[in-house]
C-alpha cells in the first residue's frame, strides 16, 4: 500500500490553491496524475480527506488511528507499579 509523505501532501494543498485561484478536487487529481506520472493516482476522496485533516488540525502529519494503541509514561508506570507490588 502506498502512503503520501507530507511533503506530497503539502504538494497537493498547493495545487488546490487557495481563495479564487483554488482549483478542484477533479483538477487536482489530473494535475497530480501529470506531475507524478510514476505514483499511484489519487482520487478525489483523498484530496478532500488531506484538506479536511489540514483545515482541522493546521497540518498534514500522520495521525495515529484510533485502533492503535496509545501507551503514555504515566499508564505504563500505573502497569508496572501494580506489578512490582
Amino acid at each position: 500500500m502506498f502512503y503520501l509523505t507530507e511533503s506530497l501532501k503539502i504538494e497537493i494543498l498547493m495545487m488546490i490553491g487557495y481563495g479564487d485561484r483554488a482549483r478542484t478536487q477533479c483538477e487536482v487529481v489530473r494535475l497530480y496524475r501529470e506531475t507524478h506520472p510514476d505514483l499511484p493516482p489519487l482520487n478525489q476522496g483523498t484530496i478532500s480527506k488531506i484538506e479536511a485533516q489540514y483545515r482541522e488540525m493546521g497540518h498534514v502529519k500522520k495521525v495515529p488511528s484510533k485502533r492503535q494503541a496509545v501507551v503514555d509514561d504515566d499508564t505504563n508506570s500505573i502497569v508496572t507499579s501494580i506489578y512490582d507490588a
